[in-house]
């Protein structure tokens, strides 16, 4: 999701000025009916994943070595969280910053045949992540994975997956709706969009920008194309790493790319609003041209990058659906932070608390003992 926050803005992370000064009641008051709620939506969720896409959830590492390559880059730029085992110095462990990578390799521990996947209930830490009312340092998400065939390595494959699992989100929407008595917004059916026909029809706007036209048009998009470069070098609308998610391979339709974003139109908000990043990942042939493009050629020694290399690794598709993202959404929350325990701008926490946005955990203090270490 294109971000919003404006680091020269101290309170930049707040919600949008319409939900400030009572413009937002949140929809349930009670912690506990909350925490009731929250449960029901990532279970009902889950089991419609399994169902849509034909996966099995299966157990997920905490921490990954370094030197595996295991963890998922994101954008290049971001550094992991870190430590040294007590007894084992030397021996780097990373919190990673999502399963992309992992989950390829797992299809081919675990000896899952093509048409199957794995999805996982996984939990990490992004600690240069922008911090705001969608982002936080803490990521919880439903990490999948499919093996795939070859040939269907292909933009028709990767949109009837999309559908799947569009249906599922629109599914679960359904039944939180009904059970807690919020109005559905979600069309039946979504619209597939392209960065590159959004970056012609409109070439002045921020990506941001072009997610809200659509958004706020068709109310549920998939957003084809992320990753790569602008012919005049900007980022073609929001970046990818080089290995997992394919953005070069060329399409009929002129653009570039097998992946993309599900966004949603936020009635809350009034903006679009990411629920998952996915794509057809690379093969052997677009490893090597992205990592070049990226001039991270150093990773091929890695051991994963070795082994998609050498073909024991097999063909996937593979995505993120953010949880707690996903329930602001469906519970109708204004901030992230509302339906997770996290951390955030103590100046922000309490200029909510008293416009009644409550986040969980935090703001119970005059003094938060968590803001600050002596």
């Amino acid at each position: 999701m294109a971000c919003t926050l404006n680091r020269d803005d101290p309170l930049g992370g707040l919600p949008p000025k319409h939900c400030l000064n009572g413009g937002y009641k949140p929809v349930f008051t009670n912690r506990l009916q909350l925490e009731e709620a929250l449960t029901y939506c990532k279970t009902t969720l889950e089991s419609n994943l399994k169902a849509n896409v034909n996966l099995v959830r299966v157990s997920a590492p905490l921490f990954v070595t370094r030197a595996s390559g295991f963890n998922d880059n994101l954008n290049g730029v971001e550094k992991p969280a870190t430590f040294e085992p007590r007894d084992f110095k030397g021996t780097h462990l990373e919190v990673p910053f999502s399963l992309a990578k992992w989950k390829r390799w797992a299809l081919h521990y675990y000896g899952v045949e093509a048409g199957k996947g794995i999805v996982t209930d996984f939990r990490g830490l992004r600690c240069d992540d922008d911090v705001d009312y969608t982002h936080s340092l803490y990521v919880d998400q439903f990490d999948w994975e499919k093996h795939i065939k070859p040939e269907d390595r292909n933009i028709d494959y990767l949109k009837t997956t999309v559908k799947a699992i569009y249906k599922a989100l629109y599914d679960t929407e359904q039944a939180v709706c009904k059970k807690y008595g919020i109005e559905p917004v979600l069309p039946e059916e979504l619209v597939f969009a392209t960065s590159d026909d959004m970056i012609k029809e409109h070439p002045k706007a921020t990506p941001k920008e072009r997610e809200n036209i659509l958004c706020e048009k068709h109310k549920a998009v998939f957003f084809i194309g992320i990753g790569g470069m602008k012919p005049d070098g900007q980022l073609r609308h929001d970046g990818r790493a080089p290995d997992y998610d394919d953005w070069t391979t060329e399409r009929a339709d002129g653009g570039h790319g097998l992946n993309g974003d599900l966004l949603v139109w936020n009635p809350i908000l009034k903006q679009s609003f990411e629920i998952s990043s996915m794509g057809i990942r690379v093969n052997p042939e677009v490893l090597l041209k992205q990592l070049d493009l990226c001039g991270v050629n150093e990773r091929k020694e890695f051991v994963w990058h070795k082994m998609l290399l050498d073909g024991t690794l097999p063909q996937t598709i593979g995505g993120g659906i953010g949880q707690s993202r996903t329930c602001q959404f469906l519970l109708r929350a204004c901030h992230i932070g509302e339906v997770q325990h996290g951390w955030y701008n103590p100046a922000e926490v309490d200029i909510m608390k008293k416009d009644g946005i409550e986040l969980l955990g935090l703001g119970e203090f005059e003094s938060d003992p968590s803001a600050k270490s002596t």
